[in-house]
């Protein structure tokens, strides 16, 4: 198994611990973060030495990622191994999965590629990678329908694990928000330093309008880790803000608590809609990696609550339009729309809550038994 990213470790822990229900005892090798340490992945390479953003970042370490991939490869020819599953990670995960496919390895890929979002071309050979393919989203199994690729909906772990709290008075306490009649803005600017350089000054400007113009309203600013939380505390300094709480490692805890999101794309607006969260929507990549992507989007919208709903339900806010006196608008103007969105955010979430870890490590069994791999019990 490798993954590359935050989210994809926590994908590859569901998944190990569903697969080794079914199977005590199974053996896992490859790449993880700690999630999947903790489940038992005997690691090859550590998801830190994996982890980039945008396109300059990894192409300024290609040679550490092709020595990583030839280490991984290695690893996995000399187990040897029954199957292997690529998680998400595309650019890394697709090359390693083609050299095992050729070897016999079944190949089974974690998390479709957006080709809904751009290069839908790349469809065309994703056959030559993989035996099966598992997505998260039921609109994704759609695109593969007339393809060689077998591509199975299994749902979203998080759908699984994310519903609204019906009392938030406890935790809005323990975050210090507490109080009658407080509105809680929650400030998510994402978990890279390249995203809170890019995200952070804006959103935060925005977050001191927007409380500016209402009464009673607290904000909580997540931080992914000590690191990024003394990054957001440099800021608030510079613009000398007080009021502001900044919560270290709780992100999740901060979105439940909140009436309303300022979040950057990504899977964090998933997390905003499994929760009940309206929200508005924000990124902004660095001006070569936009370039280049620019002509290769084929959707009208990034984040994935717009995605599953096939419409503008959020706002969105990308590159030059991230600016702070739109975003604090924008939050103004989701206020009343706050119970409407709620109702839809449920509907979809429905949809998404399959027991996808089970289902998952289902289908990899099935793969497996169609090459003569059985489980011990099924033996």
């Amino acid at each position: 198994m490798v993954e590359g990213e935050p989210s994809g470790d926590r994908l590859g822990a569901g998944l190990m611990a569903a697969i080794e229900r079914s199977c005590p005892g199974v053996c896992f090798l490859g790449a993880g973060g700690p999630a999947m340490r903790a489940a038992g992945l005997d690691v090859v390479v550590p998801t830190e030495a994996l982890t980039m953003n945008g396109l300059i970042e990894p192409l300024l370490n290609l040679p550490r990622l092709w020595r990583c991939r030839r280490k991984l490869r290695q690893a996995f020819v000399a187990a040897p191994i029954d199957a292997f599953v690529g998680i998400d990670f595309n650019g890394f995960n697709l090359g390693l999965e083609r050299s095992l496919k050729r070897r016999g390895v079944a190949v089974t890929h974690y998390v479709s590629p957006s080709i809904y979002a751009w290069r839908p071309g790349r469809l065309r050979g994703f056959h030559r990678a993989m035996d099966q393919l598992l997505t998260l989203y039921p609109f994704e199994a759609e695109l593969y329908r007339h393809s060689p690729v077998a591509a199975v909906f299994v749902g979203h772990p998080l759908a699984d694990e994310l519903a609204p709290i019906a009392d938030r008075t406890a935790l809005r306490a323990e975050l210090g928000v507490g109080g009658d009649g407080v509105m809680v803005l929650a400030v998510m600017p994402g978990s890279r330093r390249s995203e809170l350089r890019r995200l952070l000054p804006d959103f935060l400007d925005a977050a001191i309008r927007f409380q500016a113009s209402h009464s009673k309203v607290a904000i909580l600013v997540a931080a992914v880790d000590a690191a990024a939380e003394g990054w957001i505390r440099s800021e608030l300094a510079v613009r000398g803000c007080q009021g502001l709480q900044v919560v270290a490692g709780r992100s999740t805890e901060v979105l439940a608590a909140a009436d309303l999101a300022l979040i950057k794309s990504g899977t964090g607006t998933l997390e905003a809609m499994l929760l009940g969260v309206p929200m508005v929507v924000g990124y902004r990549l660095d001006v070569i990696t936009a370039w280049w992507v620019r002509p290769l989007l084929h959707t009208p919208w990034v984040a994935l609550p717009n995605l599953l709903a096939g419409e503008r339900l959020v706002p969105e806010f990308l590159q030059q339009a991230v600016e702070p006196a739109a975003l604090a608008q924008s939050l103004t103007e989701q206020v009343p729309r706050a119970d409407a969105l709620r109702e839809r955010f449920a509907v979809l979430s429905a949809t998404l809550r399959q027991g996808a870890s089970e289902r998952a490590a289902r289908a990899i069994f099935e793969l497996l038994a169609q090459r003569g791999i059985h489980r011990p019990e099924a033996a």
